[in-house]
């Protein structure tokens, strides 16, 4: 409603400090996703490459991992999805390392309690509770394409049990890819033009 509206815009903090730091938590979002977007490219998944970063309190990186085979089996074991006609057990399903689950291996700390994780990929319940079970606090995400599934239903339903928030981070790219404007936009520019 519009009342809801104008009571929430009252309690955003115009002022240069209130932008900067909305600006400065949006920009620190967009850095630590895209250190975990990166890490994903390292993945050897044909199908699904996911990345993570964790991050302490002092906004440093405590831990990165993307998905791949455990160590010593790159190579050896298949990638090959349920989606191909493969039984469980000759896909990759039972044998890949989540991301998740590398970046916290992966840490440079003692723990990493009280610590977000950035994740390009909503984490499944597996990987849920780990993120638990590490002491997480946040989990910041860029995709949930697999919503629809028992898995992620549980996954949430872990998180909401925890108390963890979840936090979808939107990829402006994916929605307004470089290159593509506006209507209005458009609209002026040519408006311009004929004058």
């Amino acid at each position: 409603s519009y009342n809801g509206y104008c009571q929430c815009l009252s309690q955003v903090d115009f002022t240069w400090a209130g932008l900067q730091r909305i600006f400065e938590d949006y920009l620190e979002k967009e850095y630590f996703m895209t250190l975990a977007k990166v890490a994903a490219q390292r993945s050897k998944d044909p199908n699904t490459q996911v990345g993570a970063c964790i991050v302490n309190q002092e906004k440093k990186i405590v831990g990165i991992g993307y998905n791949s085979m455990p160590n010593g089996c790159d190579g050896q074991l298949t990638w090959t999805g349920s989606e191909d006609g493969f039984d469980w057990p000759d896909t990759k399903y039972p044998y890949v390392c989540h991301a998740e689950l590398n970046a916290i291996m992966n840490k440079n700390s003692a723990d990493v309690k009280g610590c977000t994780i950035y994740v390009t990929l909503l984490p499944c319940n597996e990987c849920a509770k780990l993120t638990i079970q590490a002491g997480i606090s946040k989990v910041i995400y860029l995709s949930d394409k697999y919503n629809d599934t028992a898995v992620m239903a549980a996954s949430r339903r872990l998180l909401d049990t925890a108390h963890i928030p979840y936090e979808l981070k939107l990829n402006f790219d994916s929605i307004n890819p470089s290159g593509m404007r506006n209507n209005a936009a458009a609209e002026r520019d040519e408006e311009a033009e004929e004058d």
